[in-house]
């Protein structure tokens, strides 16, 4: 037998009976979950391994299996990262037990204890010990499903252990992944005043079983004395210097706690405009851009990572063409921000104009309100083919009186997508789209998205009102406007759809993202008023590539693209109801009234006529709805590797890749990879991305706010042909689109918004 040939090897050993014990247990429990012909090369390599280390302790001996388990890890045997993980686990246990003095089967047991230590040396929030009694602690700690440990892959776990968890003053971890799971329960649900444990205890099973996962902010910082819940934050800065640097204060603020930053800067004047009559004098939105490029760099969240800050402009603004230029790798290093990331507003006629190879003209938004009387920004067309925005931009054209550039279209178009092809950037924002599927135009509009283009909210600058000297105290006075708020979590959808658990899921999902609005301290108080106004949350989904292949459904194929109609139908409609039904039991948010969720438009514009859905629709005209934005699916590129599954609604880059951290590799293979899910995992760099398209198109419908969309083209794609992509995808109705990933480019997640 190989296991017992490999305890015989372990007993040659005899000088450390607790070692061969130790390892004896080990091999018992992979015993149980991996046939001995699995196992035969491992137990080689230990048995190597283990001649030559006469002196070792179980530590060296999990380390060096790891490593040797971790090189076995390929396309034909891939379960090799859950030999790797159980080794970890069992090292983690043999290390906590020593520290907190128990055996190693108890190391979950003393649960209560741990928080009242680590409470009282300041790690964790006092709120854990003093809004749960003793007894109650008890209770939880009974909770803790150890057995769920091993439902980590190596990657998956070494991510939550290395970035996530607890620790102390001398970076040692504190908490094992179960209690780390247990506290973000324990933290969203302290206020809960029916049946609170019972709460506790499903957002409990809802992450332990990788169900679901919440947004980095919150995973890492819940529970701890520290640090905000919330993923990332919009701003809309207004055309005035107090405006301008009140912004980047703000933005400074936001990014030292964690947010991910999404700046709208197209009411700022451009370049050669007036200031105070004086002509020429402005010098643009240039300048300002590379200021927050330096808050990105300098305020760089305890030295962890560098802000990330997205900054967005209109296309029919002067400075676009310095604009697109700002992060390609040539030309005049004084015109460049190679640190902030770009995005564009694109209106309707623009996209038109590009089609029909068009003329476009280019003005100054200051210009445009001190001459024409209006904000041309603040519009947009209420309807596909007609509305104010194209109204207004014709009388622009149409006054002499305005200064204007006047380029081809699709002259622009050109400059975008060679900075796409070179830096991935600027995203595109549909302006017109995301507007008329707003279910808050009652109260506002939005001007641009944040940084992974799925949030779209109300948004409005904040206004700088007075600054006095009241009792020998400074005192300032502004205006809030609208200041966006993202606060996110996502169905892992590879393991929850096969599981049936939606119904159950979603339900408590809905309510943890409620109560980081009650719980989240932002240091920025519009931001706060904001989310408290809207209470706008984003549910959202990862794993569609690993749903599809354990589906067994072609990405390229109409099934695929009617299956996610179908099922982002039915996530949208547990969604809602889950928040209509907290609205009945806490009220809904404070602009209900008026909006498209309370007038009956929002089911309209989705033809959302079945029984069940006019009974939802009836339901939430009676009782509200709790939150003014509900879904918006994320990137979640660390999140999904936490929880083993594909990132996002993205495919996969390779079935097999090495995941490089700072100073080591891990060989890592797509999730659920089998003789029969192989054929359906196909590389997205060889995906006709037309069919990326439908899909979202179809998805799109079901989703409030937006979808961090990525496009993979081969680097040596022809103009012709991406252009036609950016076309398909703004006549399918898709609002925004993210990366376009080449394969000649490298690019940054974003983290914030991982969820």
């Amino acid at each position: 037998m190989v296991c017992n040939r490999f305890f015989v090897c372990a007993d040659r050993k005899g000088e450390n009976g607790n070692m061969t014990i130790q390892i004896e247990q080990q091999m018992a429990k992979l015993k149980k979950s991996y046939t001995e012909e699995e196992l035969e090369s491992f137990v080689r390599l230990s048995d190597r391994w283990l001649r030559k280390n006469d002196n070792a302790t179980f530590e060296a001996w999990a380390d060096a299996m790891i490593l040797q388990t971790l090189s076995l890890i390929d396309e034909e045997e891939p379960y090799w990262t859950f030999v790797a993980a159980q080794i970890y686990l069992e090292k983690l246990y043999d290390q906590f037990a020593t520290r907190r003095g128990v055996g190693v089967e108890d190391v979950y047991k003393v649960f209560p204890e741990q928080l009242a230590r680590y409470t009282e040396a300041g790690l964790y929030h006092d709120c854990l010990t003093t809004k749960y009694s003793e007894l109650e602690l008890v209770e939880l700690a009974s909770y803790l499903e150890q057995s769920r440990d091993e439902l980590f892959t190596y990657i998956g776990l070494k991510t939550l252990m290395d970035r996530y968890v607890v620790r102390d003053y001398t970076k040692t971890p504190v908490e094992l992944p179960q209690e780390r799971w247990m506290v973000i329960a324990m933290t969203l649900m302290q206020d809960e005043t029916e049946n609170r444990l019972e709460k506790v205890r499903e957002s409990y099973w809802a992450m332990s079983n990788l169900y679901m996962t919440v947004a980095t902010p919150t995973l890492s910082n819940a529970g701890k004395t520290h640090g905000q819940l919330s993923s990332c934050f919009i701003d809309t800065v207004d055309d005035s210097l107090q405006s301008i640097y009140d912004t980047n204060t703000d933005v400074a603020t936001l990014s030292k706690y964690g947010g991910g930053i999404g700046v709208y800067m197209g009411k700022i004047r451009s370049r050669g405009s007036s200031i105070k009559g004086f002509k020429g004098a402005s010098s643009g939105v240039l300048p300002w851009i590379k200021q927050l490029n330096n808050t990105a760099v300098s305020v760089d969240q305890l030295g962890q990572r560098q802000g990330a800050i997205a900054v967005y402009l209109d296309v029919w603004h002067k400075d676009v063409f310095t604009f697109l230029d700002l992060r390609l790798n040539n030309g005049d290093e004084r015109l460049r921000a190679h640190d902030i990331f770009t995005g564009l507003c694109l209106p309707d006629i623009f996209m038109e104009a590009v089609e029909a190879r068009g003329e476009w003209h280019l003005f100054d938004p200051h210009e445009v309100r001190e001459v024409m009387g209006f904000s041309l920004e603040d519009c947009y067309d209420e309807q596909k083919g007609q509305g104010s925005f194209r109204d207004k931009y014709a009388s622009c054209i149409a006054n002499p009186l305005l200064s204007r550039e006047v380029v081809p279209a699709i002259d622009i178009m050109k400059r975008i997508m060679r900075s796409q092809l070179e830096t991935g950037v600027p995203f595109m924002f549909y302006r017109d789209e995301v507007n008329r599927m707003n279910p808050n135009k009652h109260e506002g509009m939005i001007y641009s998205s944040n940084l992974c283009t799925e949030i779209f909210q109300n948004m409005s600058p904040t206004q700088f009102e007075s600054i006095t000297l009241e009792d020998d105290v400074i005192v300032t006075r502004r205006k809030p406007g609208d200041f966006v708020v993202c606060n996110l979590s996502s169905v892992n959808l590879g393991k929850a759809v096969p599981a049936g658990v939606l119904e159950r899921l979603i339900p408590i999902q809905v309510r943890m993202l409620d109560n980081v609005i009650a719980l989240n301290t932002i240091p920025v108080k519009q931001a706060e008023r904001t989310n408290a106004r809207y209470r706008g949350i984003g549910l959202g989904t990862f794993g569609w590539h690993h749903l599809l292949a354990l589906k067994e459904i072609q990405w390229e194929s109409d099934e695929a693209v009617d299956y996610a109609d179908k099922l982002y139908e039915h996530i949208a409609y547990l969604t809602i109801r889950a928040s209509s039904a907290l609205a009945r039991e806490k009220g809904a948010y404070p602009l209900f009234e008026g909006s498209d969720w309370q007038t009956g438009a929002y089911f309209d514009k989705r033809s959302y006529n079945s029984d069940k859905w006019q009974a939802l629709r009836a339901d939430v005209a009676n009782y509200g709805m709790r939150n003014g934005y509900v879904m918006a699916v994320a990137p979640n590129s660390s999140t999904s590797i936490l929880a083993g599954s594909t990132a996002t609604i993205d495919p996969i880059f390779q079935k097999s890749y090495s995941e490089e951290k700072k100073d080591y590799k891990i060989p890592v293979t797509v999730p659920d990879l089998s003789p029969v899910t192989t054929w359906y995992y196909k590389s997205a760099y060889f995906i006709d991305q037309n069919w990326t398209i439908k899909q979202n198109a179809a998805r799109a419908r079901h989703i409030d706010q937006g979808i961090s969309l990525n496009l993979y083209v081969q680097n040596t794609i022809q103009a012709k042909d991406l252009l036609a992509l950016h076309l398909n995808a703004w006549a399918s109705g898709v609002k925004t689109t993210y990366y376009v990933r080449s394969t000649s480019v490298e690019l940054l997640e974003c983290e914030s918004c991982a969820s």
